[in-house]
């Protein structure tokens, strides 16, 4: 997953490969929170990376179910 992933790149996605991101996303946020709670975790700040990540990705799948968006794919 990318550092950081800025939300025009995640518009330019289709629906399924933003499902698979929060998916993705989802995943690496437990996987921080176990490292945490079990004191493994190096670098602190990922955390909030990735909640915002998994914010943006839902932020976009709530415009396009609205329609104040479209996916690239509906375009063509």
């Amino acid at each position: 997953m990318p550092a950081n992933t800025q939300a025009v790149e995640l518009r330019e996605l289709a629906d399924e490969d933003l499902v698979l991101r929060l998916r993705e996303a989802k995943a690496e946020l437990f996987n921080l929170r176990v490292q945490g709670a079990t004191g493994q975790l190096d670098n602190n700040r990922r955390l909030p990376i990735i909640r915002k990540e998994i914010a943006r990705i839902y932020t976009i799948m709530r415009e396009r179910e609205l329609g104040l968006s479209i996916a690239p794919s509906e375009v063509a």
